[in-house]
């Protein structure tokens, strides 16, 4: 798929894990290497990924707003993504950019689905009303402990609403996310995030060129 030129509907990949994974790294190290490949690039994020639906993100991950109902949570994610859906992420599939995004529908699942407790099946009803039948093409979970994880993220930086959540909220989200793994598997790909970054690179990149090779 050509940078310019293509009339065919883009890909959407999804990067998933927990706190301190990686993604945001390995996001930008993917996205200049399709760009190698003559592929046009967005990327973006969840929480967030419009204007408005930064704004959403802005209120999720504040600390203030501890104690946030279950389903507010869950109705403000959606309604963050139906944004980012609109102003962002189709747009561009529809030009035919490939969307790289931090986190999506996945995330959701993992977060408010094992961390909160929140039942799939309510979860679902949200998916298919707000995404109809858009899905991501290939989603990268990157993997590994959590107390890595956390220890990494705490400390970049004061840690938001998520990040200040208790490890087992945190081992139920990866727990959820490596079910979802094993439900999909054609789908979503498991990468050992744990390593040096460069050699997470290169498993990234050993993962997608079968799937170049297939949509390219």
């Amino acid at each position: 798929m050509s940078a310019t030129g293509q009339s065919r509907r883009g890909r959407f990949i999804t990067l998933e894990g927990v706190e301190g994974a990686g993604k945001s790294t390995q996001l930008e190290a993917l996205r200049a290497w399709l760009h190698g490949q003559q592929i046009a690039v967005r990327t973006t994020r969840e929480p967030g990924g419009s204007p408005l639906a930064e704004r959403i993100r802005g209120v999720l991950l504040d600390r203030q707003n501890t104690g946030m109902a279950s389903d507010a949570e869950l109705l403000l994610m959606f309604a963050a993504r139906a944004e980012h859906l609109a102003q962002t992420i189709r747009p561009a599939l529809e030009a035919g950019v490939w969307v790289l995004c931090d986190r999506f529908t996945d995330a959701t699942y993992a977060y408010q689905g094992g961390g909160r407790g929140v039942a799939r099946e309510r979860i679902a009803l949200l998916e298919d009303l707000v995404q109809g039948d858009l899905r991501p093409d290939l989603t990268l979970l990157f993997d590994l402990p959590v107390a890595v994880g956390l220890a990494r993220a705490r400390g970049r930086s004061n840690p938001d609403r998520f990040e200040a959540e208790a490890v087992r909220f945190f081992d139920a989200v990866r727990a959820e996310y490596l079910a979802i793994a094993t439900r999909e598997p054609e789908r979503v790909r498991v990468i050992e995030a744990q390593g040096d970054p460069a050699k997470v690179t290169a498993l990234v990149q050993a993962e997608l060129r079968p799937f170049l090779a297939q949509f390219g």
